[in-house]
């Protein structure tokens, strides 16, 4: 989906299988957001999906490009 993406790898631990969706704003197009393997959209608001082992490194990366977190949620499973 356009502006949702999954980043790193889950792995067999408990926390390994969670996800959690930002939705941050204020992404702007710059030598970093040039680096990334999705384009940025000019709308007010976008959902990024996170493995919770890389929820620290996601928000510094995120605040590095200029956007701000406006609410984390956590994803859940059907199957669980």
């Amino acid at each position: 989906m356009l502006g949702q993406i999954a980043v790193g790898q889950s792995s067999s631990s408990p926390s390994g299988n969670r996800f959690f969706r930002y939705e941050v704003v204020g992404l702007r197009q710059s030598n970093e957001t040039d680096k990334a393997e999705y384009q940025i959209r000019s709308s007010s608001s976008q959902f990024i999906t996170v493995p919770y082992n890389r929820m620290n490194q996601e928000m510094q990366r995120l605040t590095r490009m200029g956007a701000k977190i406006v609410s984390i949620q956590p994803l859940t499973s059907d199957a669980e």
